[in-house]
């Protein structure tokens, strides 16, 4: 299980990649180097069954940090596929309290669909005990997976909590993301998919690992 330190201290960006809805695809994001792949339980056009999200978690046990993204799920989902799935991380995307989030004795990143500057005394008061907090880009009845980006002057400069980027990233921006805003860590989907949502392309995967990897060493 992967240990966060303070965000002051991250030399290396982390890296999940999220939307796998195929062994394939898990396979190849751990042979790029990634840190973390998602698995998405939500209504999503990348929503994995149980029954392949499982298969996907054994394929990687130990090689990589599994994530299972929930939406304002009713507690008996979240325990269901926890009792069916090896999952390492959680991460919620919708109005999850912070109470709700630490019930299932799970680490958990905790999504923030960002439109304006953030009230982060709130938020790390509320989330003072998630790994992390997950800035995505707010659209209307939209919880992520928009692939669109948002307003980096937005980016909160003094926070507490590890803050991952999520939101429009691919291999063309993502080194200026990571040089500009020095995130803890990154998190893409649509931006290395194929023609198909929810399928990988090898290229954009290998790109986009080069390009934040490139980034930390410059």
């Amino acid at each position: 299980m992967t240990t966060w330190p303070m965000a002051t201290r991250v030399k290396k960006t982390w890296v999940k990649i999220c939307g796998i809805t195929r062994v394939e695809d898990a396979l190849l994001v751990v042979d790029a180097g990634a840190d973390a792949l998602g698995l998405n339980f939500a209504d999503s056009p990348r929503h994995v069954g149980v029954a392949t999200a499982a298969e996907i978690a054994r394929a990687v046990r130990g090689r990589i940090e599994r994530v299972a993204l929930f939406v304002d799920a009713p507690p008996a989902t979240v325990r269901a596929v926890l009792d069916a799935v090896e999952i390492d991380l959680l991460q919620f995307h919708g109005a999850e309290s912070g109470a709700y989030c630490r019930q299932f004795g799970l680490p958990y990143v905790k999504v923030i669909r960002v439109r304006a500057p953030l009230d982060l005394a709130t938020l790390e008061a509320e989330y003072g005990d998630a790994r992390a907090l997950l800035l995505d880009t707010w659209v209307e009845g939209v919880p992520g997976g928009t692939g669109q980006r948002f307003d980096w002057s937005l980016w909160p400069r003094a926070a507490r909590l590890p803050l991952v980027l999520s939101g429009g990233l691919t291999a063309e921006n993502v080194r200026e993301a990571v040089q500009r805003l020095a995130p803890y860590g990154v998190d893409v989907a649509s931006g290395v998919e194929g023609a198909r949502k929810g399928e990988k392309d090898a290229g954009k995967v290998r790109r986009f690992m080069a390009e934040v990897q490139g980034a930390g060493s410059e």
